[in-house]
């Protein structure tokens, strides 16, 4: 084959697909299915994400251990669970995941792709998005068959689960990018066992002194599950204070993790 027809051949596709990095939507479209497949194969994740909050809600709701107040055990339960759904995701899992992914030098060699890092940390919060859904979902259908009744505008309730999501996330993402591996697992699941018991998901805020409330209600999962039920539960309006709590705690952790975060 001579130049001339060798360049006439390259012209006309005779390298397909050609050579070069993918569209960035590609990208991200792609590492974002391969985080979730990877999240939801992980037995230890799914224990986290699922099994832990559904056993929960139709344990409590079923047998009466603490006192709800008035109404259906579910009613009070159901947003607290939906809380500790997005807190053991956004958070505890992905602080482990990230951590050991830091570890291992998995994070090191993506940042040295064509993959830009943000669009790397784009592409887990989608993942964290799409896992979310489905926890939602599933808890949803069993308090649905456990006879909850919510109320309220559901617009309030999308705003709640977003922020704090985006609150837990920079805060997994500051964990794993700071402390070692193992530091960051047993802290994830400490920090995620205090939260559970302190943060008005199974136990009212209210059950505890009173100097005590004044601290916990301003953590973010306080704020997420009392907005969660006062709009699902009490029929509420839009919870600017609890919106406003989350929003702060999404704007200290995601800022802290941007700057603190160390790849290696």
């Amino acid at each position: 084959m001579t130049a001339t027809e060798a360049e006439a051949g390259a012209g006309t596709g005779t390298f397909a697909p050609r050579p070069g990095a993918a569209p960035l939507p590609r990208m991200i479209r792609a590492q974002a299915a391969l985080e979730t497949r990877m999240l939801l194969r992980n037995g230890e994740q799914l224990l986290l994400t699922v099994v832990i909050p559904t056993l929960l809600l139709v344990l409590f709701s079923a047998v009466d251990i603490v006192d709800t107040g008035s109404g259906r055990p579910v009613d009070f339960l159901a947003p607290g669970v939906l809380a500790l759904a997005v807190l053991s995701t956004a958070f505890t899992g992905q602080a482990i995941a990230t951590g050991f992914e830091r570890r291992y030098g998995v994070l090191k060699r993506l940042g040295a792709s064509p993959l830009p890092r943000w669009a790397l940390m784009t592409a887990k919060t989608c993942s964290v998005l799409v896992t979310e859904v489905l926890q939602i979902a599933l808890l949803t259908a069993i308090a649905f068959a456990l006879g909850w009744s919510p109320h309220g505008n559901p617009v309030p309730v999308v705003g709640l689960l977003v922020l704090g999501t985006a609150a837990f996330s920079g805060l997994g993402l500051l964990m794993a990018g700071t402390l070692k591996a193992e530091a960051t697992l047993a802290a994830a699941n400490l920090v995620f066992l205090l939260l559970l018991v302190g943060g008005g998901v199974i136990v009212p805020l209210d059950k505890f002194p009173h100097a005590a409330q004044q601290v916990l209600h301003l953590l973010p999962i306080s704020a997420l599950s009392d907005g969660l039920r006062d709009v699902l539960q009490h029929g509420a309006g839009v919870p600017w204070s609890d919106l406003g709590i989350l929003a702060v705690w999404a704007v200290l952790g995601l800022g802290a993790a941007a700057k603190f975060f160390r790849w290696e």
